[in-house]
């Protein structure tokens, strides 16, 4: 791929920033790619590491999902993925629930794509830590209640951008990142949001507290790790 991975426009590029209208394609390019993996292929496909790093760029910019050595086929009546090891993933990009129940779904992809929708808009890594908040996504939920969420865009980027895109696009993130796995969207309405052909589900002013989840079942409590390690995935 001539242009390299997302990351290294993002981070490591000297020179002019990624420009607003790529990263609008990149996005959709990736939410597309997402949709396809959990409902037009063969199998239901969970991906467990989308990172701006495994966005691969052909010489127009058109993104690719890329690195599948996590990936997983769920057959048709399963939807979910355990891992024997524990929690697979990246740091920033994993979804609170993953560290109790140790399994991948495709809700969990959302919360990865939501972090990465962050990323894009932002130009900081998940992981940033910004005025005392761990996370990215808990500083933009800050400024979402504060009503200043367009402070979170890359400040590299020139005044011109698309303003309601790029609080689009943040709220989605939101969505995505929402602590309770159930009340993500879902990839068809995601492609939609991303277009602006559909509006970005209501987001509390206040990021919800994580639940268990309702379906966990009693005997998989030997999966869970500490709180204190709960805690920092919040």
């Amino acid at each position: 791929m001539r242009k390299g991975s997302l990351d290294m426009h993002l981070f490591t590029r000297t020179g002019e920033p990624l420009s607003w209208t790529l990263r609008g394609k990149i996005l959709a390019g990736i939410g597309s790619a997402l949709h396809y993996l959990h409902y037009e292929y063969d199998q239901k496909v969970v991906h467990r590491d989308i990172k701006a790093s495994n966005i691969m760029l052909d010489s127009n910019f058109n993104a690719r999902l890329g690195d599948f050595g996590l990936a997983r086929a769920l057959d048709n009546e399963k939807t979910s993925y355990a891992e024997a090891e524990g929690v697979i993933g990246t740091i920033g990009y994993i979804a609170p629930e993953c560290f109790l129940t140790g399994k991948a779904t495709q809700q969990s992809d959302i919360y990865a794509f939501g972090a990465l929708l962050i990323e894009v808009v932002s130009g900081q890594r998940p992981g940033t830590k910004v005025n005392g908040f761990q996370f990215m996504v808990d500083y933009v939920w800050s400024l979402y209640r504060e009503g200043s969420i367009l402070e979170a865009v890359d400040k590299r980027l020139p005044n011109d951008y698309d303003t309601e895109e790029a609080t689009r696009f943040l709220m989605l993130g939101l969505a995505c990142s929402h602590p309770i796995a159930n009340e993500r969207p879902k990839t068809h309405s995601i492609v939609q949001m991303l277009a602006g052909s559909l509006a970005v589900p209501h987001v509390p002013p206040f990021k919800p507290a994580f639940v268990w989840p309702a379906t966990m079942p009693v005997d998989d409590l030997s999966q869970a790790t500490s709180i204190d390690t709960i805690l920092l995935a919040r």
